[in-house]
């Protein structure tokens, strides 16, 4: 069942795939541009500049490319999008910047620089040329612009605050907004044409705008307000002066005064709902009759992993009145409580979320259970790996050398414990990013 698991988890990713998405948005003629059905007017002798950020980035910029390769567009099209540095390849109009490495979820002083070039980009079109905007996972940390008073140094100090105290990605973006010159609509504020149409590829539960991305192209609903009560909920003890200091010369101002944007299309051409849907037709596909949990798998990691593994035990001990073979199948994304340590470790919220299904199983045994959670980016938390996988071979090879999951569970320590036990699932970049997919597969063990 372990191939069955991941072929319905690469299905789920593979319909996703920011080539694939791109190619059914945008279509070319003679004299026609249309997004998503409908007709684009810009100027007739109008550019085309493309910026963006998010780990679906590089295929999101090199499909246009390709969809406009033979149309008279092609020569009026030119950009720059930030996306990890695994994913940099030399495409013909189109920058690819390097903004941070490989497995490091933050904002870096290269993202800054990439960030300010896709200001300048964006402020110096005039009214007729065309402004399309890329988005994707991941691009909060790809598009770091902070406000003056903020140093990058205290903004990823507030950043790894928020992210290792389980604040929500909501929460998380919330404060980002607030100390960012391009997030919270401020990019489309700086756009100097008339027309700006921002091409989304969620990674948050419910695909809501002003969140994927931090919101480059949608006016922020938030207050300086709203992120001092974000910030009131952790320690103050690890939060910058400045951002504090900052965020309180904000409270109460007049946000009529912002600068008017464009006319903003938005259109979300992929999320977790599509990838649920097409894992869950391969799964029928392969004979197994489908229990879908939906695309709002949240909460605490280990805590939903057990749940997860409870339910796989439900059905395989016929608690539950679904037959088998069965597959369990969801989508989200939780959130990893991160402990203090001193040791060493290694994971992701999927490894972990395995390695959380592992133990509860692993005094029942894992006899005809199989369970694998995997990031769509192919990148879970700062490692190389998509996610992890267990199944009755895996545990028995945990029984033969003798490992316990608790301890590694305790110290966030996923990576190594599957390490060891050949439990973990390496894709590379996958060019898209729609939160994470959880597969359960369940045969009678008799």
């Amino acid at each position: 069942m372990r191939g069955d698991a991941v072929a319905i988890w690469k299905a789920g990713v593979d319909a996703v795939d920011s080539s694939r998405l791109m190619q059914n948005a945008v279509r070319s003629s003679a004299d026609t541009l249309e997004i998503c059905g409908h007709k684009v007017a810009f100027g007739e002798t109008g550019q085309i500049a493309v910026v963006g950020a998010g780990k679906a980035g590089a295929g999101m910029a090199a499909a246009l490319e390709d969809v406009l390769r033979d149309s008279p567009f092609a020569t009026r099209l030119s950009g720059w999008v930030n996306v990890p540095e695994d994913c940099v390849r030399s495409l013909r109009h189109i920058q690819l910047h390097p903004a941070r490495p490989a497995g490091l979820n933050e904002p870096t002083e290269a993202g800054v620089e990439g960030s300010r070039r896709i200001l300048e980009i964006v402020s110096q079109l005039e009214p007729d040329d065309l402004c399309l905007v890329l988005l994707s996972g991941g691009g909060s940390a790809l598009l770091p612009a902070p406000v003056p008073e903020i140093s990058l140094a205290e903004k990823q100090a507030i950043t790894r605050k928020l992210m290792r105290s389980g604040a929500t990605i909501n929460e998380l973006n919330t404060v980002r907004k607030q100390l960012s010159s391009i997030k919270g609509g401020r990019l489309a504020e700086a756009c100097g044409a008339n027309t700006l149409i921002s091409l989304v590829i969620s990674d948050v539960i419910g695909d809501p705008l002003d969140v994927i991305a931090s919101g480059p192209t949608v006016a922020d609903t938030s207050t300086p307000e709203d992120a001092l009560d974000v910030l009131s909920r952790f320690e103050k003890g690890e939060i910058p002066d400045a951002v504090l200091g900052y965020l309180k010369s904000q409270s109460g101002r007049d946000l009529s005064r912002r600068a008017k944007p464009p006319v903003v299309e938005h259109h979300v051409i992929g999320n977790n709902a599509v990838a649920v849907a097409a894992a869950a037709q391969q799964a029928k596909n392969l004979g197994y009759a489908v229990h879908h949990l939906g695309s709002e798998l949240q909460g605490e990691t280990r805590a939903v992993g057990v749940e997860f593994a409870e339910m796989c035990l439900s059905i395989r001990d016929r608690s539950q009145p679904i037959a088998c073979p069965a597959c369990v199948i969801g989508g989200g994304e939780t959130v990893v409580n991160v402990a203090k340590t001193d040791q060493p470790r290694r994971g992701g919220r999927n490894q972990e979320f395995v390695l959380a299904a592992l133990s509860r199983l692993q005094g029942d045994g894992m006899n005809g259970v199989t369970i694998l959670s995997g990031g769509t980016d192919g990148e879970d938390g700062p490692t190389d790996v998509a996610g992890a996988v267990a199944d009755q071979s895996l545990l028995r090879r945990v029984r033969e050398q003798n490992l316990d999951p608790r301890p590694y569970l305790a110290i966030n320590d996923s990576y190594t414990f599957f390490e060891k036990v050949d439990g973990l699932i390496k894709t590379g970049p996958t060019h898209t990013n729609v939160m994470d997919l959880v597969v359960g597969l369940i045969t009678d063990p008799r």
